[in-house]
């Protein structure tokens, strides 16, 4: 055996011994000129079985297959190296994740001769990463969560303020608030405790969510006992009805408060606003008129509800 035939057989068996899967594809011909034999027991399909590209190509998963074929093929015509991440299919119709790493190899005039690669299984490391995003989905979620109660929080109302705000400036059509605040919230506290007290919040958040109607109206809580409800395209006397169901929806809920000044049960007072937002308006505006309503709510006796003006 020559020196040479030495070499060769040293590299093959080195090639065979890796986790990595070798190949190589003539590229006139586009058959198979090599294909390393670990791509049975990963894949199930036997080594002589992989005779052209197509067979690679069909061996590609159907929501995969036409994105990494014309990738590969247009970077292979271009002379440049590339690598694709897809998912291979087994023989018996499951899928393996793979990172095909590819070279071009050129002849002298520099016309593409032929493409050599590694196959890498990448199928832990897909299942990291998924399990990664699905935990940045989750975070995210809670970060607009409002811990205690379980509707959204401030951060959730600002965002969509935002995105509503500008919808409702476009289209000209009405966007309307209603703040919401328990009336003699720290007495309750005092009298029943920090739990009770918590356990009252969640009641009527939940209770809130139940009053809203459209399939963009948001219930936040705003801070501490204060809750705000984003009720796009409605007008003021819709969102006043909002209102109304929200005060009955509380009553029927019939918690217990014996340190109210106003009603042996808990009650809430309401300030609601309505505005179809114009060129150099604010949001923050907006809600400055709604919170002194609520004011306005609160001074004039509570449990009651306190409307802009229609002309305002």
């Amino acid at each position: 055996m020559s020196e040479l035939d030495i070499d060769s057989a040293v590299y093959k068996t080195l090639l065979e011994s890796t986790q990595a899967i070798p190949w190589k594809i003539d590229w006139a011909s586009m058959r198979f000129a090599y294909i390393g034999p670990q791509i049975e027991p990963l894949l199930g399909w036997s080594q002589d079985s992989w005779v052209s590209a197509e067979d690679w190509a069909m061996r590609i998963h159907p929501d995969d297959r036409d994105y990494v074929v014309n990738f590969c093929i247009a970077q292979s015509k271009a002379g440049v190296d590339h690598e694709a991440d897809y998912r291979a299919l087994t023989k018996d119709n499951g899928y393996v994740w793979i990172r095909d790493v590819v070279h071009v190899v050129r002849k002298p005039d520099g016309e593409v001769d032929a493409l050599v690669g590694f196959m890498f299984d990448i199928s832990e490391r897909k299942k990291t990463e998924e399990k990664l995003l699905s935990l940045q989905k989750e975070l995210e979620a809670l970060s607009f969560k409002d811990g205690l109660t379980g509707i959204a929080n401030r951060r959730r109302f600002d965002t969509s303020l935002e995105l509503e705000w500008e919808s409702a400036r476009n289209s000209q059509l009405p966007l309307s608030l209603i703040l919401l605040d328990v009336d003699f919230f720290k007495q309750f506290n005092d009298l029943y405790g920090h739990i009770e007290g918590d356990h009252c919040l969640t009641q009527i958040a939940q209770t809130l969510n139940l009053a809203l109607v459209g399939p963009r109206d948001l219930a936040a809580r705003y801070g501490g006992e204060e809750f705000i409800l984003m009720l796009p395209e409605t007008d003021l006397e819709a969102a006043i009805k909002v209102a109304e169901r929200c005060q009955r929806l509380i009553e029927k809920q019939a918690v217990l408060h014996e340190q109210s000044a106003v009603s042996q049960l808990v009650t809430a007072s309401m300030g609601v606003g309505s505005i179809v937002p114009g060129e150099g308006m604010h949001p923050t505006d907006f809600i400055h008129t709604v919170d002194r309503l609520l004011y306005a709510a609160k001074q004039n006796g509570r449990n009651r509800i306190e409307k802009m003006s229609p002309a305002a």
